[in-house]
């Protein structure tokens, strides 16, 4: 195929049929090849501006094909030049791209942090993050679904990363798996080779890249207010280790979310922890990621199983019967 040479198929067809059939006019060329005359004319003054083909020394206003060895090599020789020119030109790109890379990073400040103003900000940053990934990823995610602009923009640089070789592990809340898009979201991550587990309460958001830089929340109430991030070294290693300890906790995904003895789940054993804590309903919907109607109706099932009047004495009674 002569086409990285700029040679169309049709002309192609036409010149391999002309080299061996150099005698052939126009309507026995159309006939050998299978192509209409007018397709044939057309490929021929294609062949002529590529030099492929020449006027006849005998014949006046006839075509003679050149030899390959010598109209082809030439295509080469000129799609190589190209080659090496546009290879030049991305090497120029690549130093340009180091140089500007090794000033934004004398930028930072080693052990503080950049702060991120809106959402815009962050989903950049994350993307350059994802990017430039070496082998690892990790998240914590509060809250239950996923916004679907935001899946549509991690998607395609998760899967990139993946293919790379970069591990993606995170952890989600339970309440995800109430969200049909979330939940298939999950499933074609973890087809794609991630992990990801969930726990009843993520602490807080948070994304670690290859444990050397983390992003968290400058307002843990309002992750869309903007971000920290951290380059510390101290920081990030212990980020990490609060990651890995929510990590070994968690459900893995796929796995059906499990009763203890008492047969609770691990998102009414948070509930139970938070009301002798406390907590409002307001505060434990907004800690497990679910709405206000779905805690008071599990709030409602847990002080009816315990005998209880009141959230407070649902905490105290689970308490007494070792639930808690």
């Amino acid at each position: 195929m002569l086409q990285s040479l700029g040679v169309s198929l049709k002309a192609e067809t036409v010149y391999r049929a002309a080299l061996q059939h150099q005698h052939h006019g126009v309507s026995a060329l159309a006939t050998t090849t299978g192509l209409t005359e007018t397709e044939v004319r057309t490929a021929l003054d294609e062949l002529a501006e590529l030099a492929l083909l020449k006027p006849s020394a005998q014949v006046d206003g006839k075509l003679r094909p050149v030899s390959p060895d010598v109209g082809l090599a030439k295509l080469l020789a000129s799609a190589e030049a190209q080659v090496a020119l546009q290879q030049a030109k991305m090497k120029e790109a690549r130093a340009e791209i180091a140089a500007i890379t090794a000033e934004h990073q004398r930028a930072w400040p080693f052990d503080g942090a950049i702060r991120l103003d809106g959402l815009d900000a962050i989903r950049s940053r994350l993307e350059e993050l994802q990017r430039t990934a070496e082998f690892e990823c990790l998240s914590l995610n509060p809250g239950g679904a996923h916004k679907p602009e935001a899946r549509q923009t991690a998607g395609p640089l998760n899967e990139e990363a993946l293919k790379r070789g970069v591990t993606i592990r995170a952890v989600c809340q339970d309440s995800f798996r109430n969200n049909s898009d979330t939940l298939a979201y999950a499933r074609w991550l973890v087809e794609l080779g991630s992990e990801m587990r969930s726990v009843p309460a993520v602490p807080i958001q948070m994304v670690i890249v290859d444990r050397r830089i983390a992003l968290l929340p400058v307002q843990p109430d309002d992750p869309r207010a903007g971000a920290l991030e951290v380059r510390s070294p101290a920081i990030v290693a212990a980020l990490h280790a609060l990651f890995e300890q929510v990590w070994e906790n968690g459900l893995p995904f796929g796995q059906q979310v499990p009763r203890d003895e008492t047969g609770c789940t691990p998102a009414e054993r948070e509930l139970l922890q938070g009301a002798a804590a406390g907590d409002t309903d307001e505060t434990a919907a907004r800690k497990l990621g679910v709405s206000l109607r779905t805690v008071r109706r599990m709030m409602s099932q847990l002080m009816e199983r315990l005998d209880a009047a009141s959230r407070f004495q649902a905490g105290v009674n689970a308490a007494k019967r070792g639930w808690l």
